[in-house]
């Protein structure tokens, strides 16, 4: 299946589709790389005024269209390791942002552990935020002190300090009642969470869990990059799947029709992973994890409200990893 640009896309290519669009005068949003709801329409008015399909997707046709006969460019992303595209597909759901912001996202007190950073939200209550800036700031301190300036003793101090006082000093650079950061830390670390260098910190911080995700696979017979995201999530949100469910798997496994081709029976045997997942979980939640784990089975789907595409948006496909 060819790439296609469409709702919840974000990156360079989606940043040249908006100024080409802006040129045009169909387009009067943010050219922040996007592909948002203004985006889309935008989009559709130009296939519209095209004479092509009206879908608000930027494929192969409509790329042409807009870029004088250039053929369609892959995604940035496709050329990043699976360990970080499986990172940025939970961590886009885990904190409601598209990459690079999932790599980004900060969280005040709201839970009592001072400060939650990054795509899988490690923390300073449990100490494992502070590994992640210990090694930023001892791999690429030039980097660190270019984003910091008159702030980048304060916050090597901070992250050497005892949990104690890291919580106390957190604490008091937050709204206490909304739990956001004041600038200039939400700035701070934003911009932190944007970089390739900690993003790479991040997803090596993430390696175990990547790990066990293909051991996993191993352990199920399933072979595709979108199997090692869904025991990738499996792993980050629920920790693990249980002897009981493994064996309702492994029967419902036995029971798929012998007809299927490859590709259909890895997405079956997925589906069945998702829903039997799912319903091991604390009844409150059976179905939010069902929506969130059958998506990614799925290739696709809304989850809390955005909907994802893993081949377009992350680089996850149905072949072997």
């Amino acid at each position: 299946m060819t790439n296609a640009y469409r709702r919840g896309s974000t990156g360079a290519e989606v940043k040249a589709i908006q100024v080409r669009l802006a040129e045009l005068g169909l387009y009067i949003g943010d050219v922040d790389g996007v592909f948002g709801g203004g985006t889309e329409s935008a989009v559709k008015n130009f296939q519209q005024k095209n004479g092509l399909d009206v879908d608000g997707i930027v494929g192969e046709d409509t790329w042409k269209k807009l870029f004088a006969g250039e053929d369609l460019q892959e995604p940035e992303i496709c050329k990043q390791t699976l360990a970080y595209r499986c990172l940025a597909l939970t961590g886009t759901i885990e904190t409601g942002k598209p990459i690079p912001d999932c790599f980004a996202s900060a969280s005040g007190d709201f839970d009592g552990q001072g400060l939650s950073f990054g795509a899988l939200q490690w923390n300073l209550g449990q100490g494992s935020l502070q590994p992640l800036f210990q090694e930023m700031a001892e791999k690429y301190p030039n980097e660190l002190q270019g984003i910091c300036h008159d702030y980048f003793s304060e916050l090597k101090a901070i992250f050497t300090s005892d949990k104690d006082d890291q919580l106390v000093w957190v604490r008091s650079v937050q709204d206490n009642k909304r739990f956001s950061l004041f600038e200039p830390w939400k700035g701070l670390l934003a911009t932190l969470g944007r970089t390739d260098e900690f993003q790479e910190i991040q997803v090596n911080a993430a390696g175990k869990l990547f790990d066990d995700a293909k051991d996993l696979c191993a352990e199920y017979g399933l072979w595709s990059e979108r199997g090692v995201a869904l025991m990738f999530d499996i792993k980050t949100q629920n920790g693990s799947i249980s002897p009981l469910v493994k064996s309702q798997i492994m029967a419902d496994f036995a029971r798929l029709g012998k007809d299927l081709s490859t590709d259909e029976a890895e997405e079956a045997r997925l589906v069945i992973v998702a829903n039997r997942r799912a319903e091991a979980c604390n009844p409150r939640w059976i179905e939010d994890v069902r929506k969130r784990k059958v998506a990614i089975a799925h290739g696709e789907g809304m989850v809390h409200g955005n909907y994802l595409h893993l081949e377009d948006q992350f680089g996850i496909r149905l072949k072997p990893f």
